[in-house]
């Protein structure tokens, strides 16, 4: 395919890519094509000043534009039939009755030129095979000899002039080549405006994701990764804050506890009264000395030694009591904890 000849279109200069196309090299320029045309314009002028040249005729001929070129680069078929003829080739129309009572299949020519409103383009056989070298095109396309006539028809429903071109066309690379080895394409080349309509909605795609990188700092983080790092975030603090509240209500238990053992150390003092002094202590001493002395003279009936036995077993049992009152407070300060700590964890497990 690299050593097919394929002009790609530039301006409207389509009847020169046709040329150069259909004989497979740089043979005419816009310059050589205008010329051929203002010859077509001169001579049309000398054959309507044959009436006249005081005639209405002329005169309208004369303010009329060129009908064989253009400022943009368009040139008429007479232009491009009269360019062929340089080669010795001859443009045929392919749907004339003339052309049609020969009942020449389209692969046995060599090659066809189409034009629609003013674009032109050639259909050339080169080795074997045949090929669309429409300049509108990215590059050669291949056409089937199946495909062939199933193609110009088509091109004929859709508005097309089809013209045939007989004659010996000039030697080139590609036919000599061809001739020998047969290619395959894999990818239809495209317009050439899809190709750059293509091309710019990659720019435009590529210059969004520079702009989403560039947002995201070039972490090209994307909204449901972010979603994602949002809700860890929030689970994450969540589990932060439960760990506080239960932090929170050990402090509390700690101090609430330390601040009852306090008290009950204030207690113990007060009940015992003020600090006897010295000469009191003495006294006291001397009657318990002589309380156990009239004791030891006189000795207690049964019933009262009974009782004392009683009132002294009483008296003993009684710390015993109060240190079994104090541990049950405990235990049920220390019951309340677990019941507080459960609950936490309750909630702790409900959020997450």
């Amino acid at each position: 395919m690299e050593s097919i000849f394929h002009e790609k279109q530039e301006g409207s200069l389509c009847a020169q890519h046709c040329l150069n196309n259909l004989l497979q090299g740089e043979y005419f320029s816009p310059v050589e094509l205008s010329s051929i045309a203002h010859q077509l314009d001169e001579e049309e002028r000398m054959r309507m000043a044959e009436g006249g040249v005081t005639s209405e005729d002329y005169r309208t001929f004369l303010q009329q534009p060129s009908g064989n070129m253009d400022d943009s680069g368009f040139f008429s078929i007479q232009v491009i039939s009269n360019a062929l003829k340089v080669w010795g080739l001859e443009l045929i129309l392919f749907n004339s009755p003339e052309y049609q009572r020969l009942r020449i299949d389209p692969i046995n020519e060599r090659s066809f030129i189409c034009n629609y409103k003013e674009h032109w383009f050639t259909v050339r056989k080169l080795g074997k095979q045949w090929f669309n070298l429409n300049s509108l095109l990215t590059g050669p396309e291949l056409i089937s000899d199946t495909y062939l006539a199933l193609f110009l028809a088509q091109l004929q429903q859709e508005g097309y002039s089809i013209f045939v071109v007989k004659g010996d066309l000039p030697d080139c690379e590609a036919d000599q080549l061809l001739q020998m080895i047969r290619v395959q394409q894999m990818h239809r080349p495209k317009l050439i405006g899809e190709e750059l309509a293509q091309l710019k909605e990659q720019r435009v795609q590529k210059t969004d994701l520079e702009h989403v990188l560039e947002v995201n700092d070039g972490t090209g983080m994307l909204d449901e990764d972010e979603e994602e790092l949002q809700r860890a975030l929030a689970l994450s603090r969540q589990e932060i804050d439960m760990e506080d509240e239960e932090a929170d209500l050990r402090r509390a238990i700690q101090l609430s506890m330390q601040g009852t053992s306090r008290n009950r150390c204030q207690d113990i003092p007060q009940t015992s009264g003020s600090h006897p002094t010295s000469e009191e202590l003495r006294k006291r001493r001397e009657a318990y000395f002589e309380k156990q002395q009239q004791q030891q003279q006189q000795p207690a009936p049964p019933g009262q030694l009974t009782h004392l036995c009683e009132k002294s077993s009483t008296s003993c049992e009684a710390p015993d009591r109060d240190l079994g009152d104090s541990m049950s407070e405990e235990d049920m300060l220390q019951a309340a904890v677990t019941m507080s700590l459960e609950t936490v964890r309750s909630k702790t497990e409900g959020k997450k």
